[in-house]
């Protein structure tokens, strides 16, 4: 006997993803976010492959995941698909110093961010 399963917190027609650690600052990844929130993900995949921010790579890595598991594990329909929440996560930061004048040193910090993506599977409006 396995161990049982856990109770689903999402709703019947939800999906998520999470990508964890990735090396930007949470505020720097929150302007990524906002571009894709509440739109259906066929726009938000396009915004996010002509965007010019370095991080939109990973954050279209994570809408794909989100939108395979909705079709995947939950038998979702992917044309009715909405962004319903991108959220993101401050995660741990490094710190490095670096050496100034005078015999001083400065510090560098290097954070990290966690970025949770649901898609909702919405009727279409006929």
């Amino acid at each position: 006997m396995g161990k049982q399963s856990r109770e689903r917190t999402l709703p019947d027609n939800e999906a998520k993803a999470i990508a964890r650690m990735l090396r930007i600052s949470p505020q720097k990844l929150n302007l990524v976010a906002q571009l894709i929130r509440g739109k259906k993900v066929s726009i938000a995949l396009a915004d996010l492959q002509f965007s010019r921010k370095r991080i939109a790579k990973d954050v279209k890595k994570c809408l794909e995941s989100a939108i395979a598991n909705a079709e995947n594990n939950h038998d979702l329909d992917v044309d009715d698909l909405i962004v319903a929440e991108a959220h993101v996560g401050k995660a741990i930061t490094l710190k490095r110093f670096s050496p100034r004048g005078r015999g001083r040193s400065g510090r560098i910090l290097k954070p990290f961010a966690h970025l949770t993506i649901v898609v909702r599977q919405v009727e279409a409006a006929a």
